[in-house]
């Protein structure tokens, strides 16, 4: 072959591989391009990891309104959403954001999807609606949810929970946004069974959301306002979906327990104050006090880990399909246990996380502790037939965990300032004495 020949064979060789080059490129850049427009439309194989959801994640982001961001409750939805999705939270509370104050700065990688607004709904509620009118969904758990509270302040009890919901309610109507509106487990009132009907007939015990009666006490019992006002708000809400399309979820917490939970008296609340039943035993242990049961602690409760709670919420979030028009009990039938036995779990946790002394307990009845009209429900055990259908959810985290971890952050979070505030109540009380001398 001539030196002209092998000289073209040459350039051939080199013009055809480069041409190969150059499509394996362009190849190349349009898988890149296709997986581009695919991850804004599809989630993280992480997000979907942590989720735990059998459906996939709704494709659009999400901005989600969350009514009473700055409580328990609504802190861990909070930090659940900005961690695990990219959706944006508009977060309003009357309240100051203590409960989240680590989530909030500029320096955030979240700061840009996280807007806080502290107000009062009740007087101002054009701000509420100018935030509802951004929102995709608005998660409402503004309310007071203390049973001291429903014996002291009944009518601000009945306001709280019925007659300042309804400006939420109606905005949601207006506007045309998916409302999760957060109610009680104690609608249902009384069980059957603690009128004498057989015990060994689940039906007479078991809540269930579509076949349980609603039995409450007398009118003359106070403490039957906040359960008679949160049923009757789920009423309105069920109503406005016959009438004016509202598009709605209900849930029914069922003790949900967890780090931040209420209150310690004297430190970050009340001096008189009279958080609930863990907040409580936790303040007795933590100041050597005994821990006090109300009646005994003859009656049983059923605890469930805010963090699955909240696992639920989101699935009702991201499926208004299944979660629309249905009222969800969520809590943990695993985890039903007597408030007495309770205090003995906490006294036991409580000593082999510190080393220091078991506690000890007291009884006093429970007009007594909490004043007159005090009455209460036997038991409390959620069906989670229509949860399980719908949500396919079911709470992974046993009562001894969940406590662990809640007691955990109190003691972290507590003992050293109630240690301090008892040193100086031992100083003041002793000065009047070193004075004198």
């Amino acid at each position: 072959m001539d030196v002209p020949s092998l000289i073209w064979c040459s350039c051939s060789t080199h013009l055809l591989c480069l041409l190969f080059f150059l499509r394996l490129l362009f190849s190349v850049l349009a898988v890149l391009h296709l997986l581009g427009s695919l991850s804004r439309w599809l989630p993280s194989l992480s997000k979907l990891w942590f989720h735990r959801c059998p459906y996939p994640a709704m494709s659009e982001s999400k901005c989600v309104c969350i009514v009473g961001v700055a409580g328990f409750i609504g802190s861990h939805m909070l930090e659940k959403i900005i961690r695990e999705r990219d959706w944006t939270v508009l977060g309003c509370d009357m309240v100051a954001p203590t409960k989240i104050q680590e989530l909030l700065g500029a320096e955030k990688k979240w700061a840009a999807r996280f807007e806080f607004h502290q107000m009062n709904i009740v007087e101002e509620p054009q701000k509420l609606k100018a935030l509802i009118a951004r929102a995709d969904c608005v998660v409402n758990l503004a309310a007071i949810c203390n049973p001291s509270e429903y014996i002291k302040q009944p009518v601000n009890t009945i306001n709280s929970n019925f007659t300042d919901a309804q400006d939420c309610i109606n905005y949601c109507v207006e506007l045309k946004k998916h409302l999760i509106h957060f109610s009680t487990c104690e609608v249902y009132g009384r069980t059957l069974s603690s009128y004498g009907l057989d015990a060994k007939d689940e039906k007479n015990w078991l809540l269930d959301e579509e076949t349980t009666p609603m039995i409450m006490g007398p009118v003359s019992a106070q403490r039957w306002c906040y359960a008679c006002a949160k049923q009757l708000v789920e009423r309105l809400i069920f109503a406005h979906g016959t009438e004016n399309g509202l598009k709605f979820t209900i849930v029914r917490p069922y003790n949900w327990i967890g780090p931040r939970m209420d209150y310690i008296p004297g430190v970050d609340g009340k001096d008189d104050g009279q958080p609930r039943v863990l907040a409580s035993f936790m303040t007795a242990l933590m100041k050597g006090e005994p821990l006090v049961l109300v009646n005994g602690g003859e009656v049983f409760r059923t605890f469930c880990f805010v963090e699955d709670a909240c696992d639920a919420v989101m699935r009702m979030i991201e499926h208004p399909d299944k979660s629309s028009g249905h009222a969800f009990n969520v809590g943990n039938p695993n985890n039903n246990i007597q408030i007495s036995k309770l205090a003995e779990l906490m006294i036991n946790m409580y000593s082999k996380i510190t080393g220091k002394p078991k506690g000890t307990t007291v009884s006093i009845s429970g007009e007594e502790y909490y004043g007159k009209g005090y009455e209460d429900s036997d038991l409390r055990i959620p069906s989670m037939k229509l949860v399980k259908k719908q949500l396919d959810w079911t709470p992974p985290t046993s009562l001894e965990t969940a406590m662990e971890a809640t007691m955990r952050v109190f003691i972290e979070k507590y003992s050293d300032k109630l240690a301090n505030l008892k040193r100086s109540a031992d100083e003041a009380a002793a000065a009047p004495a070193k004075k004198a001398k």
